[in-house]
């Protein structure tokens, strides 16, 4: 693959497939390290209704570096790559884990097919399970632990435009044992459109399978680490993981879809104050989380975060997974968040129900009446 030297690559081309069979993680990594060793550029994945397969286990390390990730950007000592991975279009958000079977009036019985209508990565490797929350936890991509400030960064700028990042649910345990995206060891990133799920869809009347209690600590998608740059996230959703997405400071977000997580939007620390614009958050047993641990091994600080929305349903005793109906919209129980939040119950409309736990110095609003 020589003559892939400048211009962006078309995965295509470089020997990846997408037709959902053969494994594509080594052409997919060689055309990764490619441009991190020429300084950077984008890598091109064409629209496939079959998907690209990542199959190959995750190593512990790379040349020395940690890595538990099936994909990951390498460690350069300067930070000077910058890589953009693009799919063909943007990400159609949103597939449903809830299962309603129709006894519950505001509820029509459900059955959510797993559209492949998004450019998307796919994994089918059996992670193993990592019940540690301090652990690196295993991932579809990560990038490389480097060296540079708190964070441990080894690269300067990852982008992720127009992607649907899938992992595995295991239907004989029915949660994921990996991440989507460990992107706490890269200083910045910029992502747009796309999407951290899993590989199958259980929001089905007639299977009556749901998400339970994820004892692996995985998130969909895990930010830049303490000392980052710049992390922007546009039109993003997580859906299915313990953690939706696990942020700290430098963030600006758009908009956040998050859909039946345990914990939806987790911060462990945001010394410079992280603004978001808008979060949907629909069947969350939490929404709004500070850390309790160094989580993912990044330390617990204070919080600065301004929410402008959020528009959530609760589910309730009539919903599927269980696991994820709503107890808390903010748990923040050793008081460590700042700032403020305006909410809104979009169904069912016209009630003030928003449990905080903790919270002391951070002010919620009902932001409709």
């Amino acid at each position: 693959m020589s003559n892939f030297n400048y211009g962006p690559i078309n995965i295509l081309e470089f020997g990846a497939k997408g037709d959902g069979r053969t494994d594509d993680t080594d052409a997919i990594q060689e055309a990764i390290c490619l441009l991190a060793a020429r300084g950077g550029g984008k890598i091109f994945f064409p629209f496939s209704p079959n998907g690209y397969r990542i199959a190959k286990p995750a190593p512990e390390t790379i040349n020395g570096m940690r890595c538990r990730g099936q994909l990951h950007i390498p460690f350069q000592p300067d930070l000077r790559p910058n890589i953009l991975l693009e799919g063909e279009m943007p990400c159609k958000l949103l597939y449903s884990y809830m299962v309603r079977d129709g006894s519950n009036p505001h509820a029509a019985r459900t059955k959510f097919p797993l559209q492949n209508v998004n450019t998307f990565l796919f994994s089918d490797w059996d992670a193993p399970e990592e019940h540690d929350p301090e652990a690196r936890p295993w991932s579809l991509l990560c990038g490389l632990e480097g060296q540079s400030l708190a964070g441990h960064f080894g690269a300067a700028l990852l982008s992720l435009h127009n992607l649907e990042f899938r992992v595995k649910l295991h239907p004989e345990k029915m949660y994921p044992t990996m991440s989507a995206a460990n992107l706490q060891n890269i200083s910045r990133i910029h992502i747009q459109d796309s999407q951290f799920c899993l590989d199958r869809n259980v929001g089905d009347a007639d299977s009556r399978l749901s998400l339970l209690a994820n004892p692996c600590h995985t998130a969909g998608l895990i930010a830049s680490g303490d000392q980052n740059d710049n992390n922007v996230l546009r039109n993003v959703a997580a859906q299915g993981f313990r953690y939706g997405f696990v942020l700290g400071e430098h963030v600006i977000a758009d908009y956040l879809y998050v859909h039946n997580t345990e914990e939806a939007v987790v911060f462990h620390d945001s010394s410079h104050l992280s603004h978001i614009h808008h979060i949907v958050a629909q069947h969350n047993q939490k929404i709004l989380c500070t850390t309790r641990n160094r989580l993912f091994g990044m330390a617990k600080g204070p919080c600065y975060v301004i929410i402008d929305g959020v528009d959530y349903e609760p589910g309730g005793a009539n919903y599927l997974p269980a696991v994820s109906n709503m107890t808390h919209g903010v748990w923040d129980p050793e008081n460590r968040m700042h700032g403020s939040l305006k909410y809104h119950m979009g169904c069912p409309v016209n009630q003030d129900w928003f449990p905080i736990e903790g919270g002391q110095y951070f002010k919620t609003e009902l932001s409709c009446k």
